[in-house]
């Protein structure tokens, strides 16, 4: 595979409130420049929800109410983030979730594509014994040593799927090869 002919990329993840639909508590972008994620251009961040984090939303990634009282709502930086994110293509583990879910946040916004790992990796190892994030970490043998923060927090999530896709897309000889596995029919880019 040669990175050099990507496009612009950006590895995303969010963490939501747990209302229906769910509003924002954290979102991280990191860049895929040459091969690797750019750690030095990643942004994340904690946002203040206009609902309060349910318990079992602070179960699943364990950001309280009281870790966000000071954040940003994101009526502050969600031009930041479409900013960031406009004309290039997304990659996310289970993408519907994360493409819906900033879709509703930046109206008018459309990713130039939506790469999903977790379309790509049961196209790339069927046979896995699943394909949840950290089984497919734990199958392919990826290291997370060096990712700061922790499992379940989006720049953690980002990061370890960043690395996850490099990887698979190290099974796919082009850009097109990748495309073709790798974006959800009715997704953005889907051929």
């Amino acid at each position: 595979m040669d990175y050099n002919t990507w496009p612009r990329v950006f590895v995303v993840d969010v963490e939501g409130n747990g209302a229906q639909p769910p509003d924002l508590v954290e979102v991280a972008a990191i860049p895929v420049d040459n091969g690797r994620p750019d750690s030095s251009a990643a942004r994340s961040t904690l946002v203040r929800p206009p609902r309060p984090i349910t318990q079992l939303a602070v179960e699943v990634h364990g950001i309280t109410n009281q870790a966000v009282a000071s954040a940003p709502p994101w009526a502050q930086i969600g031009g930041q983030v479409r900013a960031d994110l406009e004309g290039a293509w997304i990659a996310a583990h289970n993408a519907h979730v994360d493409h819906g879910v900033l879709l509703r946040h930046l109206p008018g916004w459309q990713p130039a594509g939506v790469l999903d790992t977790l379309r790509l990796a049961r196209a790339t190892y069927p046979h896995a014994r699943g394909h949840g994030l950290d089984a497919l970490i734990k199958h392919t043998g990826i290291d997370l040593s060096a990712v700061p923060g922790q499992r379940h927090r989006a720049a953690y999530d980002a990061h370890a799927a960043a690395l996850l896709l490099l990887h698979l897309a190290g099974h796919y000889v082009s850009w097109t090869a990748l495309v073709a596995a790798a974006v959800p029919p009715g997704l953005p880019g889907h051929q």
